[in-house]
């Protein structure tokens, strides 16, 4: 059993996948998440993690209720090395 909280997002094809969220941080006003693939096993030296963004919610802009997944290459960059610090004892392989 993860010690990660486990979360579901709905992805842009309509498939509802579940992710640990491994940390999270605030940048420029943006929540970002890193998370985990729960289909991973916990046993794995290496694992594959997102970095989702927050964006304002269709139906209330003051909440940042909705994630995509970042895709900017710029963004992603600078959004990993801020994760990088937080998680001091994880190394990170760009993709």
């Amino acid at each position: 059993m993860s010690k990660y909280e486990s979360v579901s997002f709905l992805c842009e094809d309509g498939e509802e996948r579940r992710f640990y969220i491994l940390e999270q941080t605030t940048l420029n006003g943006f929540q970002y998440l890193l998370v985990e693939d729960t289909d991973q096993s916990e046993n794995e030296d290496e694992a594959l993690v997102y970095i989702m963004k927050g964006t304002p919610s269709a139906s209330d802009e003051d909440e940042m209720t909705d994630y995509e997944m970042v895709e900017d290459e710029e963004e992603l960059i600078a959004v990993s090395k801020v994760f990088e610090q937080l998680m001091e004892d994880t190394d990170f392989l760009m993709e």
